[in-house]
C-alpha cells in the first residue's frame, strides 16, 4: 500500500527537472515568437498576425519539448548514470519469485483478431515463462470481445487445442463477453470484477504483444521491491512487419525510441504514462481507484472514455502510487499497422479519445504532470490542424500580397509610413532553429549505436545506418502532409459530433490496393492539386516554398500504395536499409513465434475451412460440444425471442448457413438448446442438396 502522506524523494527531483524543462522551452519559444512577429508584413491585419504568431508559438513550444526530451535521453544513455532507474531493484536476482502470493494474470484482450496470430503469440509467451521456472506464479486469460460468430468459434477451438497440447488447463483461460461495454477498458474491468482478487498483479497485452518470460519475472520482482509503484510500463519494440511504411516505423522505433524513452523517464520519473499494453499493474489499487467515469452529455466528447490508459495513469497517481517507465528493460515487443490507411484508421480512434481529455484537464486531484500528458495527447492531433491552418493562412496572405497593392500607412498600426523591410538573416535563423528541433534528435538517436561497432552491425553497419536515417527523414517529410490533412479532418469531424466505431485492426502485410488508396486519398489529392495550381498561377515564387506539401498531397494515392507494399519493404531490407536488431540477431522468443506461426493446422475430417466457425459449431460434433459446454449461464428468453430463434433455425435448414446474417448466427450461438436442435436436424437431412449446403456431401457424390 502506498503511503499518500509521505512525499517520495523523486517527486522533489521531478519538480525541479520540470521547472528546468519549462525554462529551456519557454525562453527559445519567446525569442522565436518575437522573431516571427517581426518577419510578418505590416498589412494592417492585427488579428491575422496575432493568429499566426499564436499558432507558431504553440507549435514551436510543442516540438521543443520533444527536442529536450531527446537531449535528456541522450545524456542518460551515454553517461549511464540514473539514480532513479527502477530496474535496479532486480539487479543480481535470479528469475524466481519467492512469494507464492505474488500471482500475476496475463490479460490478452482480443476483438475479431487473426486467431492463428493470437495463439502463436500466447504459445510463445507461455513457453518463455515456463522456461524461467516461475510458471506457477502466472496465469493467462484470453478475454474476447469478438463480434464475428465465425471468429468466436475459431477462438474457442484454438484455445481448447492449445490447452490440450500444452497441458495448460487451469493455467490458460478463455472468456467471451456478451456485451462489449467500454471496449478494451471494459474487458479488463470485467476481469477485475470476476478474478481480480485472486491476483496481486496483472500484465496487460495487446493482441499482437509478445513479452519474454524473463521480462515478466523482472517486472514482478520490481513491483515486489517497490510497493509504491502502481503501474510499470515497458517500452515495446516494433517488429515483424515487411511493408515499407511499417519497416520505417520499426526502424524509427529502435533508433529514436530508446532516446525518447530515457528522456521521458528523466522528466517524468514516477509520473509516467501508461500506454494500455505491455505493462504490469497492481490489481488492488487499480480496482479501487481506477474505475473510469462516463463523461456526461451527448456527442463524441462524452460517453465512455476511449483513450483510457492516460486517465488510468492519472487516477493511479492521484491515489498515491507511482507510474514508472522501465526504459532499459528489454524483451517487450509489438507490431505496427502495415499500411498508411491502417495507421490512419487507428489514429481516427485515438484522436477522438485524446480530444475527450479536454474535459478532464481540470479534474480535481490530478497532478500537473498528468494534465501536461493530456495536453500532449490533445496536441498529437490538434497540432495537425494548427499546422494546416498556419499553412493555409500563409498561402492566403501570400496570394493577397500578390493581388493587392501594399499599404504603407496601415491605420490600425501607426501614423508613420512603414516600408516593407526584408530581414533574410532573421528568416534563415528561424527556419534553421525549427529544422534543428525537428531533425537533430533523429541523428542523436543513432549516436549511442555508432559508439559501439557491435550495435552498429545490428543495423547493417554505420554507413547503412546513416543512410537509413536520411531515407527515413525524407519519407517522413513525404508522409507528414498526408497525415496532417487526415488528422485535421479527424479533429474537425470529432468536434462536429461525428463519433467513431470500434474497428478491427489489420495485422498482416496484405498491402493497399489502388482502389483502396483512391477511395481513401482522392480528396487529399484533389486538395493538393488545387492548392498548388492556385498558388502557382498567382504567385509562382511562393509555389516552390509550398511545393513539398502540395506534391505530397497530390501524389498521396501512389504514395499510399507504394509504402504499403511488402515487396518494396523487402527490397530495402535486401539493400541493408531499415534493418533492426531483431532481424540481424533474432531473439529466441521471436524465433519461436515464427515457428508457431508456421505450425500446420490439425487434421479435420470435414471439407470446410476452420474460418467457417459457425458451420463447424453446427456440424462438427466436437466443436459443437465444446461451444455448448462453454455456455454455462444461458437462460431462456422471452417467448417472442424464443420464437424468433426458432424461425432462424427453420431458415438455416431451408436455405443453408450462408443465408444467415451475422446477427442471426450470433443469436443461435448464444442459445445452446436451439443450436443443439439445429445440429441434430442437420445431421438428419435426407435431401442431398440441403446436406451439401452444410458440407455433408455423400462420398460418392463429392
Amino acid at each position: 500500500m502506498a503511503d499518500k502522506d509521505r512525499i517520495p524523494p523523486w517527486r522533489h527531483t521531478g519538480s525541479r527537472r520540470r521547472l528546468l524543462l519549462l525554462t529551456i522551452v519557454l525562453i527559445p519559444t519567446i525569442i522565436s515568437a518575437n522573431t516571427m512577429a517581426r518577419l510578418l508584413p505590416d498589412r494592417g491585419s492585427i488579428l491575422l498576425d496575432t493568429f499566426l504568431v499564436a499558432v507558431f508559438t504553440t507549435l514551436f513550444a510543442w516540438i521543443s519539448v520533444g527536442f529536450w526530451t531527446s537531449i535528456a535521453g541522450l545524456v542518460i544513455l551515454l553517461t549511464k548514470r540514473d539514480s532513479f532507474r527502477v530496474s535496479r531493484a532486480c539487479d543480481g536476482l535470479d528469475f524466481s519469485i519467492a512469494d507464492p502470493a505474488a500471482r500475476t494474470a496475463i490479460l490478452i484482450p482480443i476483438y475479431n483478431e487473426d486467431v492463428k496470430r493470437v495463439i502463436a503469440g500466447l504459445r510463445t509467451t507461455f513457453a518463455s515463462v515456463r522456461q524461467t521456472g516461475s510458471m506457477k506464479r502466472f496465469d493467462f486469460f484470453l478475454l474476447s470481445d469478438t463480434t464475428d460468430p465465425d471468429v468466436w468459434i475459431e477462438e474457442e477451438e484454438a484455445w481448447y487445442r492449445f490447452c490440450k497440447e500444452e497441458d495448460a488447463f487451469g493455467r490458460v483461460f478463455y472468456r467471451k463477453r456478451t456485451s462489449n461495454t467500454k471496449r478494451k477498458s471494459g474487458n479488463v474491468a470485467d476481469f477485475c470484477r470476476r478474478w481480480g482478487k485472486s491476483y496481486r498483479y496483472m500484465a496487460v497485452f495487446d493482441a499482437d504483444s509478445i513479452m519474454s518470460g524473463e521480462t515478466l519475472v523482472r517486472l514482478v520482482q520490481i513491483m515486489e521491491a517497490r510497493p509504491d509503484i502502481g503501474i510499470l510500463q515497458t517500452p515495446p519494440k516494433a517488429v515483424n512487419r515487411e511493408t515499407l511504411i511499417a519497416r520505417v516505423q520499426q526502424f524509427a522505433n529502435h533508433v529514436y525510441g530508446p532516446l525518447l524513452a530515457a528522456g521521458l523517464h528523466f522528466w517524468q520519473l514516477g509520473d509516467a504514462q501508461y500506454c494500455g499494453h505491455n505493462a504490469i499493474l497492481r490489481v488492488e489499487p487499480f480496482i479501487k481507484h481506477c474505475e473510469l467515469p462516463r463523461l456526461p452529455g451527448k456527442g463524441p466528447l462524452s460517453g465512455d472514455i476511449l483513450s483510457h490508459d492516460y486517465v488510468e495513469s492519472a487516477l493511479m497517481c492521484r491515489a498515491g502510487y507511482g507510474i514508472w517507465l522501465t526504459y532499459d528493460l528489454r524483451g517487450s515487443w509489438e507490431e505496427t499497422p502495415p499500411t498508411l490507411i491502417d495507421e490512419l484508421k487507428r489514429d481516427r480512434r485515438w484522436c477522438q479519445g485524446n480530444l475527450q481529455h479536454t474535459r478532464l484537464l481540470f479534474t480535481r486531484g490530478f497532478f500537473p504532470a498528468h494534465r501536461a500528458l493530456f495536453i500532449n495527447g490533445i496536441l498529437s492531433y490538434g497540432s495537425a490542424l494548427l499546422w494546416m491552418a498556419f499553412l493555409i493562412v500563409n498561402s492566403a496572405q501570400a496570394i493577397s500580397e500578390a493581388l493587392f497593392e501594399p499599404v504603407y500607412m496601415p491605420i490600425l498600426r501607426k501614423f508613420l509610413p512603414e516600408l516593407p523591410v526584408w530581414r533574410p538573416h532573421w528568416a534563415v535563423s528561424l527556419l534553421g532553429s525549427t529544422t534543428l528541433l525537428l531533425f537533430l534528435p533523429k541523428f542523436l538517436g543513432a549516436l549511442p549505436i555508432l559508439l559501439t561497432d557491435f550495435r552498429a552491425r545490428l543495423y547493417g553497419g554505420k554507413i547503412r545506418l546513416f543512410f537509413s536515417i536520411l531515407v527515413e527523414v525524407v519519407l517522413s517529410m513525404i508522409l507528414t502532409p498526408i497525415r496532417m490533412v487526415f488528422h485535421s479532418l479527424f479533429v474537425i469531424s470529432t468536434l462536429l459530433g461525428k463519433s467513431v466505431g470500434w474497428g478491427t485492426q489489420s495485422r498482416d502485410d496484405r498491402g493497399t490496393t489502388w482502389r483502396e488508396a483512391f477511395l481513401a486519398h482522392w480528396w487529399g489529392s484533389l486538395l493538393g492539386i488545387c492548392w498548388a495550381t492556385v498558388v502557382y498561377l498567382i504567385i509562382p515564387s511562393f509555389f516552390w516554398w509550398i511545393s513539398p506539401i502540395t506534391f505530397s498531397l497530390a501524389l498521396s494515392v501512389p504514395i499510399s500504395v507504394f509504402t504499403g507494399r511488402a515487396a518494396v519493404g523487402r527490397f530495402f531490407r535486401k539493400a541493408g536499409l531499415f534493418l533492426i536488431p531483431e532481424e540481424v540477431d533474432r531473439p529466441p522468443e521471436l524465433a519461436v513465434l515464427d515457428e508457431n506461426l508456421n505450425m500446420p493446422a490439425p487434421y479435420t475430417p470435414f471439407p470446410f475451412s476452420r474460418k467457417q466457425g459457425f458451420l463447424r459449431a453446427v456440424v462438427d460434433p466436437l466443436v459443437h460440444g465444446l461451444h455448448t459446454s462453454l455456455l454455462l449461464r444461458f437462460r431462456r428468453g422471452a417467448p417472442s425471442k424464443e420464437h424468433s430463434r426458432e424461425k432462424i433455425v427453420e431458415k438455416a435448414l431451408a436455405s443453408g448457413p450462408d443465408s444467415l446474417t451475422r446477427k442471426e448466427k450470433t443469436a443461435l450461438l448464444r442459445a445452446p438448446h436451439h443450436l443443439r436442435e439445429l445440429h441434430r436436424k442437420v445431421w438428419r437431412l435426407g435431401d442431398d442438396d440441403a446436406a451439401a449446403r452444410w458440407g455433408l456431401v455423400p462420398p460418392e457424390k463429392e
